[in-house]
């Protein structure tokens, strides 16, 4: 089956596109072909109203109503160009993860989560039905509802129980930063979010520079460290919450930082741009390493695998090599057949795929609850139109996934694969 699993991030920079082709064998054995990868720019227009819309924003109910509309018919565009541009006109399936307007958290704890592109539109305007509205079944059995991707790194990445096998930490550094952590095939694996990824820092050079992001780490690279702002940031309670936890721009809004270092009767203005995203940068850092080395394995990881914009950073990977441990290695996604910039949307895809064969979407996890914290296992996402697809039933576990990075020879000239975008996701 070819599914396409289109996403947008908390940047609300681009609609991510993935086309990958599953086939899942009598074993449990599920095999993916990433076909390609691309990125759709928003319009302008729409990213600004979909920004404005984010917390700590009031919204009115017709606003809500019209960005539902116009975020679904742009998602489904782009899953249609996605069809072509990817999978040369031969998908099956879309997987649209929506655009996430608000996570509801009280205590630790999600009690709702929103996410608007309405499926309709997609479906229309792709021509294929459509899995959608991933999160809110998990919320609903208990979970967090994010992060999602515990399911991709367990069944990717977990080892056979060799006595010399070390367990590995799957870090994805996108608005926000999460991470699974995976030990052996079956066995129980634990994902949340860290803390922030990118956000704080793109919303300070968006503010400051005009620029969208810092490319390659370069303002960063300028700066040094205010300990004191560090250490005002690092007080912040979310990172005294008990794991699985989850969080967004509900929290890391863009007042945030000026609060916290108000709150320490610090000034905003005493740091310079580039002092203020090498402090934010070093907090990203150090938030992940001190959240693995509280809530991992007591023996550590042997490697931390990272994805999402943040990989493209070379100051945030050189500062997370600095705080992690001697024995644990960073390598990229890339260097393991995952695409650094694709991997939420190929999640999509997987869930999709996952979600109309009936199968659950989420990774068993301690205490017999799941990774992310949800009293059982629940099939994600919704059909559109909810017309049952002509597929087999699954009638065992899927026990691992493996990654086959070459195309077909029929799409191999249309493979379109996105170029490095830096830290904006």
């Amino acid at each position: 089956m070819i599914v396409i699993g289109i996403s947008s991030g908390t940047s609300v920079d681009a609609i991510d596109a993935a086309a990958a082709d599953l086939d899942l064998r009598a074993d449990g054995t599920l095999h993916l072909r990433p076909l390609g990868h691309t990125e759709y720019p928003w319009p302008d227009h729409l990213r600004r109203r979909i920004l404005a819309a984010l917390p700590p924003a009031p919204v009115d109910m017709g606003e809500v109503c019209q960005l539902d509309t116009l975020i679904g018919q742009e998602l489904g565009a782009a899953a249609r160009r996605a069809v072509d541009d990817l999978a040369g006109g031969d998908a099956d399936l879309v997987a649209s993860h929506g655009q996430t307007l608000h996570h509801w958290v009280v205590a630790g704890r999600t009690r709702g989560t929103l996410q608007l592109g309405n499926p309709a539109w997609v479906a229309e305007r792709s021509r294929r039905p459509v899995v959608s509205d991933f999160r809110v079944a998990d919320v609903a059995a208990g979970g967090q509802g994010a992060p999602l991707v515990s399911i991709l790194d367990a069944l990717w990445l977990g080892h056979d129980g060799e006595a010399a096998a070390r367990d590995s930490a799957a870090l994805n550094v996108g608005g926000i930063a999460n991470v699974t952590v995976v030990g052996a095939h079956d066995a129980p694996v634990l994902g949340w979010d860290t803390g922030p990824g990118n956000c704080l820092v793109d919303h300070a050079v968006q503010r400051l520079t005009g620029r969208p992001f810092d490319r390659d780490g370069e303002l960063a690279a300028q700066g040094a460290v205010d300990r004191e702002a560090l250490d005002a940031l690092l007080g912040e309670p979310y990172y005294d919450l008990p794991v699985p936890r989850s969080t967004g721009r509900e929290l890391y809004d863009g007042e945030y930082v000026a609060t916290r270092l108000a709150a320490a009767g610090l000034g905003a203005d005493r740091l310079s741009t580039a002092d203020l995203v090498a402090t934010l940068t070093e907090l990203t850092a150090v938030t992940v390493a001190r959240s693995l080395a509280e809530h991992g394995p007591a023996a550590g990881v042997g490697r931390v695998v990272i994805s999402g914009g943040g990989a493209r950073n070379p100051v945030l990977v050189e500062r997370l090599r600095a705080h992690l441990p001697a024995t644990t290695g960073l390598v990229t996604s890339d260097e393991l057949g995952m695409p650094v910039d694709g991997k939420e949307a190929y999640l999509f895809a997987l869930l999709g795929f996952l979600g109309v064969h009936g199968v659950p979407g989420t990774a068993a996890g301690p205490q017999r609850r799941q990774a992310t914290g949800a009293r059982r296992p629940v099939v994600l996402g919704s059909l559109t139109p909810p017309t049952p697809l002509p597929v087999d039933p699954v009638r065992g576990a899927v026990r691992r996934l493996v990654l086959a990075t070459s195309p077909p020879d029929h799409l191999a000239a249309s493979r379109h694969l996105t170029t490095p975008r830096g830290s904006s996701r």
